[in-house]
């Protein structure tokens, strides 16, 4: 589990760019996924691999396409200091997990091993031995991360069909 590091203030535009969105199908999209800072990231990637960013990670617009082409790419998770809120919002609701840890998205650096517990909290960089506090997941988030997203939480409930 490979880590991918990028800046502060990474926009859903440069996750995936607007010129890709004809085809919303979760391939296509992990298939321009960080392109235009990465131009690497989409043919190397692999299931399991983690982002690592800065401050703000997903700011700019609402659609879920973002963190659908980063979840399709096979990203584990995605640490940073902090996420912009609708942003946050949208990785949860398709079950894609991330962590805010300031100490661990600064000193984690790219290429690490890195392994998170998201029952704990613990962050563990393998490639130095540091480990990071964050704040686990409340039960109810990390029981819809687990179900893959928030409609399979519900239907898993049998609330939604």
């Amino acid at each position: 589990m490979k880590v991918y590091k990028y800046g502060a203030n990474v926009d859903t535009d440069v996750i995936i760019p607007a010129r890709h969105l004809n085809d919303p199908s979760p391939a296509a999209l992990a298939s321009h996924c960080m392109e235009d800072i990465d131009d690497k990231f989409a043919s190397t990637v692999e299931a399991g691999d983690m982002i690592v960013a800065g401050a703000n990670f997903g700011c700019g617009s609402s659609r879920e396409h973002a963190p659908l082409a980063i979840k399709s790419c096979g990203i584990k998770c995605i640490i940073a200091p902090s996420f912009a809120r609708i942003f946050y919002r949208n990785c949860i609701n398709i079950g894609l997990p991330i962590v805010e840890c300031p100490q661990a998205a600064e000193e984690i650096q790219a290429g690490d091993q890195v392994d998170v517990n998201f029952t704990t909290g613990v962050i563990t960089d393998q490639t130095t031995g540091k480990t990071y506090q964050a704040a686990p997941f409340p039960e109810f988030i990390e029981g819809i991360v687990q179900s893959g997203g928030l409609l399979n939480s519900l239907k898993a409930r049998g609330v939604a069909k």
